[in-house]
């Protein structure tokens, strides 16, 4: 129970810290040669097996328990991808009537609304340097607009400058979302701004960098443009569904095999490689394709699951698997997979607005679906067992 409890606390401070990624890296490369492991809280969905291992390895339970729910948990819980980086926008230019927006990683934008469309330009133009501050011409009462350096926010002022309030500010709470819908890349913070006099009043142009382009209409109201060459495809929330189908997948295939009255090792190596093929397609997409998916990963999960299940189905089966306990594994399933990435979902909606929250969530659901489907299985095998043994 000890080492179970330190493998839980070691594993967090890893996947949870940067500082204990580094320490991982380090001593990895010791054993294994040169490597690099990375921080990703997603992999915290992991700790529902950690306690599903600690249940097997506690009790005297069947070989069918300890290779067809712990294996495929466990390869599932070590899965997770990551998103592509964005453009960043550099800095804003009024050019009369237009609005020029200088990205690096991309072809500059132009807008000629006011900031409502955006086209790309390809033409090379000199780029002026980022300004901090702009005010609007022509006002009775000097109102301007400035950005925090190394903030995504924007202040104002209408005294001439002698005191400033916030005009626009991400919610502290948004960075998490923000930093993974921009691919992981380092860079949100707002880098420049201008003023442009429009009919009915002005607007103003904000360059935020990775987060791409900030505008005020005339009415007041502040609007995230976001990057709008961003590349649509781009799944901010592929890690967490992935996990989602793997856990499902492997909480479905391994509730049938504790259902199994024999053939539990070949039913465990199918449910094993069904898990990794759905892992393998749902790694499939890439940036770096183009078709937009990796073909061989693709080729090679959909042979897998292909193989897999059938195979899977025909042991069970074969294996005389009970009704009620397939019945329950389809009930099951479904329901990691919502406790996994509902939480998640809501996440990239704003509710909740923390990672962490919606990553306790997730943890704690899934934990509860794990435990109340152990609980019901080991109460199906036992009610089977009295009727089985009962004198006729």
């Amino acid at each position: 129970m000890i080492v179970l409890l330190l493998n839980r606390v070691l594993f967090t401070l890893v996947k949870s810290t940067q500082t204990g990624a580094e320490v991982a890296s380090h001593l990895w490369t010791l054993v294994a040669g040169p490597s690099r492991v990375l921080a990703d809280p997603t992999d915290l969905l992991a700790l529902p097996a950690l306690g599903l291992s600690w249940w097997i390895r506690g009790r005297s339970v069947p070989a069918r328990w300890r290779a067809v729910v712990g294996v495929p948990l466990a390869v599932l819980a070590v899965t997770a991808t990551s998103g592509a980086p964005r453009p960043s926008v550099d800095s804003i230019d009024i050019q009369g009537q237009s609005i020029r927006a200088y990205l690096s990683g991309a072809d500059d934008l132009v807008s000629r609304d006011g900031g409502a469309t955006w086209t790309p330009v390809s033409d090379t133009a000199q780029r002026p340097p980022p300004a901090s501050a702009a005010c609007v011409p022509r006002l009775p009462q000097r109102l301007c607009y400035r950005i925090l350096p190394g903030e995504l926010a924007v202040v104002e002022s209408d005294d001439y400058g002698r005191t400033w309030h916030d005009s626009w500010t991400l919610p502290p709470s948004r960075k998490d979302w923000l930093a993974r819908e921009s691919g992981g890349r380092s860079g949100a913070w707002t880098r420049a701004l201008a003023v442009q006099e429009r009919p009915g009043g002005h607007i103003v142009v904000v360059a935020n960098g990775v987060d791409g382009i900030l505008v005020r209409d005339v009415g007041g109201a502040w609007r995230r443009v976001g990057p709008p060459d961003g590349d649509p495809a781009a799944d901010p929330l592929a890690p967490e569904r992935t996990a989602a189908w793997g856990l499902a997948v492997a909480m479905l295939l391994g509730t049938v095999g504790a259902g199994l009255r024999r053939l539990y090792t070949p039913y465990s190596i199918f449910a094993m490689l069904t898990c990794v093929g759905v892992y393998l397609v749902n790694a499939a997409p890439t940036e770096w394709s183009v078709v937009g998916v990796d073909l061989l990963k693709l080729a090679l999960g959909g042979a897998l699951i292909g193989i897999g299940a059938l195979t899977c189905v025909s042991l069970a089966a074969a294996g005389r698997a009970r009704l009620r306990t397939v019945l329950g594994a389809l009930v099951a399933g479904p329901l990691v997979f919502a406790t996994v990435y509902l939480p998640f979902h809501g996440w990239s909606q704003g509710s909740p607005q923390s990672y962490g929250t919606a990553l306790t969530l997730a943890v704690v659901l899934t934990g509860g679906v794990v435990a109340a489907t152990i609980a019901w299985i080991r109460r199906d095998a036992y009610l089977t067992g009295s009727r089985t043994s009962s004198p006729t």
